[in-house]
């Protein structure tokens, strides 16, 4: 698991720069860069700020992986399918809950007329 870029990923995903997770943090903007590029491993109380500051759960940044792998062995899921299916997880979590529920429908209709 690389959690520095999970965490950059993150962060662009919601338009924030290192500067603004600074502000929301109080951790060096230095600090983050060498966070993001994997050249430092964060405590998990700075993980915990981050995580606030970019108004996620903890759960997050550990989640995506392992939920995705585990789908993959169960499904048999192709490398794009699992590349796309790791999209709409992470995107997601940006969504309201009725837009969340559109688009789990639209993946799930999308499933069914694949197999069929």
């Amino acid at each position: 698991m690389n959690i520095g870029g999970t965490i950059r990923g993150f962060r662009l995903q919601k338009g924030m720069s290192q500067g603004d997770i600074e502000k929301r943090t109080g951790l060096l903007r230095c600090y983050l860069s060498r966070v993001e590029n994997g050249h430092t491993v964060p405590s998990l109380e700075t993980l915990k700020k981050i995580a606030s500051a970019l108004d996620l759960p903890l759960s997050q940044f550990f989640a995506e992986e392992g939920v995705v792998r585990d789908m993959s062995q169960q499904l048999s899921l192709s490398e794009d399918e699992i590349k796309f299916l790791t999209q709409v997880q992470r995107y997601s979590s940006n969504l309201s809950d009725g837009d969340r529920k559109l688009l789990l429908a639209m993946v799930r209709k999308f499933a069914q007329t694949a197999t069929n």
